[in-house]
């Protein structure tokens, strides 16, 4: 018979403080310092000059903390793929109830396996051509019906909806739900994809998951996915993670997305946009309709007024024709004059144009006009050169390199909002830092709210 637990009121009572403390110590005094191989995984570089990162292999993964004094030491820069050894002692952090390795030194391995067997399988598709971009589809312009492979219960299949519902909510969508992580998931959309390319209801085909690491989006890095893709008879789009992920499945869908509401908005007409032309030209059919209206009435008007009795239009064209015979006698005389006065003055414009005298003028002429031309190069140059010179310095001025060059940095936040403002800014929140040179990720830690800047 299985022992008993004591009674509610015989267990000593902790605080959670003193339950972390008393752990913290166990492990302290039972691990010394240990060596740990693994690949860097959600690298970070806080202002406080400390480094955060995982350490994971195929199966489990481990916080780790590199405090400013110890990483100072350290020659090379830490990058998310990298396989590294360390020497770290394992502890607790209290604050979270965290386990952890304090980090005192580390060394470099090489390339990490995920990120080797990502360039591997990549280079592999790439030569049997599955990323060709002769090989994309288009999307159809007005789809009907768009099957949806994700989880059914994750904010891809939520964000989706709305921006469909938003954008054309004609647009029927079908959900082949699939577990998007895990050893399983891969072969489930696969069957997901052919399943829907089998029915050949859809229109087109939308992949899509919500941000992850890169082991959480690993499954979409496997080759039976791209290869399923490409098999398919429906376009398919991909809107895997966030706008800096990039899997197996993006190189060979038809169209990348940068997110599932990317993909959403890119297969989808807008209704706004459809709704104001058909507008203007429901307004551009009635002009027309009403002006050809207009015309025709007058057209008949026209031909109304110009019915007359037979008889009247016998005597009106005996009279015209009378006229018109004396017309013309009237017309050939005057042309015979015309004729001879325009011969008498060609004869003394061909005695004027003698090319002798012509040429000496002409080539006078021509020198002033190349006079002319040469010193209205000139000022035009020098117009242009006033005018572009402060150009130039405007542009110089206004050049955000130049400014992140002075050591200014662009911080956003994980969806890629600018921030300008520490009190909108919660602590937790994932941010990047684009310098100078390259780009810094990292959580907030702290907030100072009312500190003036230091330049």
């Amino acid at each position: 018979m299985p022992d008993l637990p004591p009674p509610h009121g015989a267990l000593p009572v902790l605080s959670v403080s003193a339950l972390n403390g008393a752990v913290r110590e166990i492990i302290e005094g039972n691990f010394p310092f240990l060596r740990v191989e693994g690949e860097i995984s959600n690298f970070s570089h806080p202002a406080s000059g400390h480094w955060y990162f995982s350490l994971k292999d195929s199966r489990a993964q481990v916080r780790c903390a590199m405090f400013r004094n110890r990483n100072a030491l350290v020659r090379l820069r830490p990058r998310d793929g990298m396989r590294v050894q360390v020497l770290a002692q394992p502890t607790l952090y209290e604050g979270r109830g965290e386990f952890q390795l304090v980090v005192e030194s580390l060394a470099d391995l090489g390339v990490g396996d995920l990120h080797a067997q990502f360039q591997a399988i990549r280079e592999k598709l790439a030569r049997e051509g599955l990323f060709s971009e002769d090989i994309k589809r288009p999307l159809p312009r007005w789809p009907r019906r768009v099957a949806v492979v994700t989880s059914a219960s994750g904010a891809a299949l939520h964000d989706i909806r709305i921006t469909l519902r938003r954008r054309w909510p004609l647009l029927e969508v079908t959900v082949y739900p699939v577990p998007v992580q895990g050893d399983q998931a891969a072969g489930q959309i696969c069957t997901a994809i052919a399943r829907a390319g089998a029915r050949k209801r859809e229109d087109i085909l939308l992949l899509a998951r919500g941000g992850g690491s890169l082991e959480d989006l690993w499954c979409f890095n496997d080759e039976r996915i791209a290869r399923a893709i490409r098999s398919s008879p429906l376009p398919v789009v991909t809107g895997i993670g966030h706008e800096t992920d990039f899997t197996i499945a993006d190189f060979a869908a038809d169209l990348r997305a940068a997110t599932p509401t990317a993909a959403a908005e890119a297969i989808s007409p807008d209704q706004k946009e459809y709704f104001l032309q058909t507008t203007m030209l429901r307004r551009r059919l009635r002009q027309a309709v009403e002006r050809r209206l207009r015309e025709e009435t007058q057209t008949l008007d026209h031909l109304r007024s110009r019915l007359r009795h037979p008889g009247e239009t016998l005597n009106l064209g005996e009279l015209l024709l009378a006229m018109r015979r004396q017309t013309l006698r009237r017309e050939m005389e005057r042309r015979l004059q015309d004729a001879g006065d325009h011969l008498r003055q060609a004869e003394w414009q061909l005695l004027r144009l003698d090319p002798r005298i012509q040429y000496g003028r002409l080539e006078s002429r021509l020198e002033k006009q190349q006079d002319r031309l040469v010193h209205a190069i000139r000022r035009l140059m020098d117009q242009y050169q006033r005018y572009l010179e402060p150009l130039q310095a405007a542009l110089c001025m206004a050049d955000p390199t130049a400014v992140l060059q002075r050591g200014y940095a662009i911080v956003r936040d994980a969806e890629g909002r600018i921030l300008m403002d520490a009190s909108r800014v919660a602590v937790g929140t994932e941010i990047r830092a684009t310098l100078y040179r390259g780009v810094l990720t990292g959580q907030i830690t702290g907030i100072e709210k009312n500190a003036e800047p230091k330049l």
